[in-house]
């Protein structure tokens, strides 16, 4: 990990083979399937073994209005510690932090301009 470094980046899309087909045919990569149980399958973008990212369906209520996009997180050494600094510059948190197993703690932001970033302190 480096402390604010680009650190993941996330397909959210209502048409996941579409966007699987399309990545595949032009950069071509590769998909792994993660089962998340109620929160369906998160497919994991690779270039041999490389893990390059994921994309997941945003079909259902939860992302009504949310058009299909590319989300990033920014790798930061302690997720918690950093809330104060990102609200005092004037960030608003939309998600609070929360815990992947074996990934990392995330939380996310709305930057003062308006725009989304996922900032994460990645697992070992």
């Amino acid at each position: 990990m480096a402390h604010g470094h680009f650190y993941w980046n996330e397909l959210m899309t209502r048409d996941v083979e579409s966007a699987k087909t399309f990545y595949g045919d032009v950069i071509g990569w590769t998909f792994d399937a993660m089962e998340m149980g109620e929160g369906g399958t998160y497919y994991i973008a690779k270039d041999g073994e490389t893990m390059l990212g994921g994309m997941f369906d945003t079909t259902g209520s939860d992302f009504d209005g949310v058009p299909a996009h590319w989300f990033a997180y920014i790798a930061v050494d302690d997720v918690d510690k950093r809330l104060e600094k990102e609200v005092a510059a004037g960030a608003e948190i939309m998600r609070p932090p929360f815990d992947v197993p074996g990934v990392g703690r995330i939380a996310i932001l709305k930057q003062p301009d308006g725009a989304s970033i996922g900032w994460m302190t990645p697992a070992n």
